[in-house]
């Protein structure tokens, strides 16, 4: 069952189009990575999902229900945590959550929150005021305010930004708990590491526009430029790269300090035809692996061309008509 369907989504804001006919199927208990450079689209196809922004026009589902500005019923399914929260900081942390806790008529408010409040490492601390709270504390606050109800889907712009690395990782923690239990996530980051750790599908979009969505494998095989292979070896002779060079299958090799990168046309994992060669010429590897073309290399490679198309399509508009 689909969790979020979107129907040629589009918001204008005058003349400019922010979003272009998006279409987004996410499907019940995904945790989907939602990317783009700034001013993509990003956070007005967010505020369209919870009913804040109303589309110019397509459509919104949400568990087969249109999504409007009064979807009161709708939004109780539905947990939030945005890049910059504001905090009522005369409340304590406690009293803030069960605030929100009867808003969204939480069942067994109180044992949720408590269990909340141990995972992130916060229950010595809920009896203090808000606005004694650090940022890193208030991101916490913030999750466990977003999650005190159990919603089935969580939309989360910049989960981690304000925490340390030991916050981050009770954090990712907490949302493999979420995604176990059954909860759609949406997550929207510039920290792309995370992205990669948290999501099984991303979509990446530029100028309002979906230009590409798989999972993370799928895209780093579609967009990587062949299989990159990493050796360090005991016994390196000068020769070794024009050899390696010489090789069918291999487009290019380099070096940097004692690590030699050979990049192959992807056909095939070809590591054990060259241990093969590596043996016959007498050549002894300490290392041998597999690059992974990381998310942050796709981000970077995809951007770019989005950039260049850009510039393309301007070029085009300013070259006068006959």
């Amino acid at each position: 069952m689909s969790m979020i369907v979107t129907s040629d989504l589009t918001k204008k804001f005058g003349a400019f189009k922010a979003v272009d006919g998006l279409n987004l199927r996410i499907a019940q208990g995904e945790s989907y990575g939602f990317l783009g450079p700034n001013g993509a689209g990003k956070t007005t196809t967010l505020s369209m999902l919870l009913g804040i922004l109303t589309p110019t026009s397509g459509m919104v589902f949400i568990q087969g229900e249109q999504v409007r500005s009064d979807s009161f019923s709708l939004k109780r399914k539905i947990g939030v945590v945005a890049e910059y929260q504001t905090f009522y900081e005369n409340m304590t942390a406690w009293e803030y959550v069960m605030f929100f806790a009867r808003l969204y008529q939480a069942a067994n408010a109180e044992k949720r929150a408590e269990m909340l409040f141990e995972q992130v490492n916060l229950m010595q601390w809920k009896d203090a005021l808000i606005s004694a709270f650090s940022t890193g504390m208030k991101k916490k606050l913030g999750f466990i305010r977003a999650l005190v109800h159990s919603p089935d889907l969580l939309i989360l712009d910049e989960p981690v930004s304000g925490l340390d690395p030991f916050g981050i990782i009770q954090v990712r923690s907490l949302l493999m708990t979420e995604k176990a239990r059954g909860a759609t996530l949406i997550i929207s980051s510039h920290i792309l590491s995370e992205v990669e750790k948290t999501t099984d599908r991303v979509g990446i979009i530029s100028r309002g526009k979906l230009i590409l969505e798989d999972t993370i494998d799928n895209i780093q095989r579609k967009v990587g430029d062949g299989e990159r292979i990493l050796f360090r070896f005991a016994n390196q002779t000068p020769d070794i790269l024009g050899k390696l060079s010489s090789l069918p299958f291999v487009i290019q090799v380099s070096q940097e300090e004692d690590e030699i990168s050979v990049l192959t046309d992807g056909a095939k994992d070809y590591r054990e035809d060259l241990g093969r060669y590596l043996v016959q010429n007498e050549w002894i590897p300490l290392e041998m692996k597999k690059h992974q073309t990381s998310l942050e290399e796709v981000y970077i490679t995809i951007s770019e061309q989005s950039l260049r198309t850009i510039q393309e399509d301007l070029e085009t508009e300013d070259v006068p008509s006959d």
